[in-house]
C-alpha cells in the first residue's frame, strides 16, 4: 500500500506546477535553512523577487553563503539578502544564530522555512553533540532551531496583525516508509528515551542508512503537527505546516555514486521536478492562504498543521493519523521539551 501511494505520488509529477505563488513581503523578514544551494537557494531567489524587508539565507559554510548570496543579487537584482552562519551538526550553532537574531535580526520574523537537510551516509557517525547526524541535522537541531526563534515570531505576530507568521517543515513522502511504525521502530520507540535509542548504533545495525532519512522526515511531520497543536491555543495566528517538494533534481543526492546514482540520473530525467520546480513547494506552503499573498485567497486556517503535496494538502499516513501515531508524536514532543530546556 505504502508503495502504491509514492508510486502514485511520483506519476501526480507528470502533471505541470503551477507558477510560483507572489505575495507582497515588504518589511517582513523570512529566513531560509540550507539556502546556499539545491532547493532552498531557489526557494530563496523566489522570495528575493517579492523584495522581502530582510531575507536570511542560513548556510554552514560561510564561503558558500557568500557565493550564493552574490548569485541570488545577480539572479533577481534584489541586493539585501545576507548569509548568516547555521551548522545543525552544532547545537552550539543553532543556539548562536538565535542568539544573533535576538540582537540584529530587527525585531521581527515572518516567515521561517526549516529546509536545511543532509542524505545519509553508509557509515555510523556521530556529531560532536552525540546523535547521529542524520538525525541532528534532518530531526532534531531544526525543532530546536524554531524553539529558540518562536518568541521573535509570536513577538512579530501581536506587533504587527496584518501578517500570520509561517513555519515551514520541509518533509518528503518517503516519511510513509519510515521503520518507526514497524515492530524494529516500535522496540526503540517505546523505550523511556527514545531519541537515544534512535541514535544508538544498535538501531543503525537493525535499519538501512535510507531508513533513517525516512525516520527523520516523519518525525519532522510529528513535530510541525504538535508544535501547531500548541500554537492554536497560545499564539492561533502562526501557521505550522510540513511539506514534500516532490521528487526532485537536487543537492542531496550529491554524495551517492555508483548503480543507483545512475538509476537515480534516469529517474530525473524521466519523472523530477527542476530544482526551481521543487522550490515552489516549499513557497507555497509558506505563502498560500496568507494576507501577504497576491491573487484569489484561500482560508488560511485550514493550512494549519497540515501536510501540503503538489500544493495540495494531503492526508497524512494511516500511521500518523493512528493512535499508536499520536501516542509517538506525544513522546517526540515531550522528548524535545526535555532536550530544548535540558
Amino acid at each position: 500500500m505504502v508503495q502504491l501511494a509514492l508510486l502514485f505520488a511520483l506519476f501526480k509529477q507528470i502533471k505541470p506546477l503551477p507558477p510560483v505563488l507572489q505575495a507582497v513581503l515588504t518589511d517582513k523578514t523570512v529566513i531560509v535553512t540550507g539556502a546556499n544551494t539545491g532547493l532552498g537557494f531557489e526557494a530563496a531567489k523566489h522570495f528575493a523577487r517579492m523584495n522581502p524587508g530582510k531575507l536570511i539565507l542560513a548556510c554552514r559554510n560561510e564561503d558558500k553563503g557568500k557565493q550564493a548570496v552574490q548569485k541570488l543579487m545577480h539572479d533577481t537584482g534584489y541586493a539585501k539578502a545576507e548569509v548568516w552562519l547555521l551548522d545543525l551538526n552544532n547545537f552550539a550553532s543553532v543556539v548562536g544564530f538565535a542568539d544573533k537574531f535576538g540582537t540584529e535580526g530587527g525585531g521581527r520574523l515572518d516567515i521561517l522555512v526549516e529546509n536545511a537537510a543532509v542524505a545519509p551516509v553508509g557509515a555510523y557517525q556521530k556529531t560532536a553533540d552525540g546523535y547521529m547526524t542524520t538525525f541532528q541535522v534532518n530531526a532534531l537541531a531544526p525543532p530546536l532551531h524554531t524553539f529558540l526563534l518562536l518568541p521573535h515570531m509570536i513577538r512579530t505576530a501581536q506587533e504587527h496583525p496584518e501578517t500570520n507568521p509561517r513555519i515551514v517543515f520541509v518533509s518528503s513522502g518517503l516519511y510513509q516508509v519510515s521503520k518507526l511504525p514497524t515492530e524494529v521502530g516500535r522496540k526503540i520507540t517505546e523505550q523511556p528515551n527514545f531519541i537515544e535509542a534512535l541514535n544508538s548504533l544498535d538501531y543503525f545495525n537493525n535499519t538501512s542508512t535510507d531508513d533513517h532519512y525516512s525516520d527523520s522526515k516523519l518525525l519532522n511531520i510529528l513535530f510541525a503537527r504538535a508544535l501547531q497543536s500548541r500554537l492554536s491555543v497560545s499564539c492561533p495566528s502562526i501557521v505550522v505546516n510540513s511539506v514534500d517538494p516532490g521528487y526532485c533534481v537536487s543537492e542531496l543526492r550529491r554524495s551517492i555514486s555508483g548503480p543507483r546514482a545512475w538509476f537515480l540520473s534516469l529517474m530525473d530525467l524521466l519523472v523530477a521536478y527542476s530544482t526551481e520546480e521543487g522550490s515552489r513547494n516549499l513557497v507555497h506552503a509558506a505563502l498560500v492562504g496568507s494576507k501577504a499573498t497576491i491573487g484569489a485567497s484561500e482560508n488560511e486556517a485550514k493550512f494549519k498543521g497540515v501536510y501540503l503535496s503538489t500544493q495540495k494538502i494531503t492526508n497524512f499516513s494511516s500511521f500518523v493519523r493512528s493512535e499508536a501515531g499520536m501516542k509517538l508524536q506525544e513522546n517526540f514532543w515531550v522528548r524535545l521539551d526535555g532536550f530544548v530546556h535540558s
